[in-house]
């Protein structure tokens, strides 16, 4: 009991005196307006790709493509926790068959691309492919994927896991200006 008590201190303590947290936070730069209509300067988390390019682990063009990946991994509508799509009612002419049509399209170009994006990174069945898929289209933690997922079964260390991300960066970064280029 007392053991609980002096590590729950300790994490007060911590928390205090401004120690790091389990996850990256960051703070916005210059006051906005709150709802209130009152200056703030409100806490953000720090995605993995912002935060390994601030450390200097990453380029900004490798940063692009992992974004680039992400957004084209949400529109391909891979995640399978994924909620109703509510911003658009379907109603109108956005029930009408063209939009459906012309939506489909979308999510299967945008399929195709995260399916050619993970095969240069070697495919699915790859250390990079596996980190792609998981740490940036699912967005899950480097560590959490590191320790749960890991490669072939295995886990891999957090060092380990980062210098696949940043390779598997690297890979999809030289691809997309590859393609960019024909």
């Amino acid at each position: 009991m007392i053991t609980i008590f002096k590590d729950v201190m300790r994490r007060a303590r911590s928390r205090r005196t401004g120690a790091s947290t389990p996850w990256p936070i960051g703070r916005v730069q210059f006051a906005i307006t709150d709802s209130f209509g009152q200056p703030a300067r409100p806490h953000y988390a720090v995605d993995t790709l912002t935060a390994m390019e601030r450390r200097g682990s990453i380029t900004a063009g490798m940063r692009q493509a992992g974004e680039g990946f992400r957004a084209r991994f949400t529109t391909a509508q891979l995640d399978p926790l994924s909620a109703l799509e509510i911003s658009r009612p379907m109603t109108g002419h956005g029930s009408s068959r063209s939009f459906r049509e012309e939506r489909a399209l979308r999510i299967e170009r945008a399929r195709e691309d995260v399916r050619c994006a993970i095969l240069a990174v070697g495919g699915l069945q790859s250390a990079g492919g596996l980190c792609l898929w998981h740490v940036v289209g699912l967005q899950r933690s480097l560590k959490e994927w590191a320790l749960e997922q890991g490669w072939n079964g295995r886990r891999v260390s957090q060092e380990v896991a980062s210098g696949i991300l940043i390779a598997a960066l690297g890979v999809l970064a030289a691809h997309l200006t590859a393609a960019t280029r024909s």
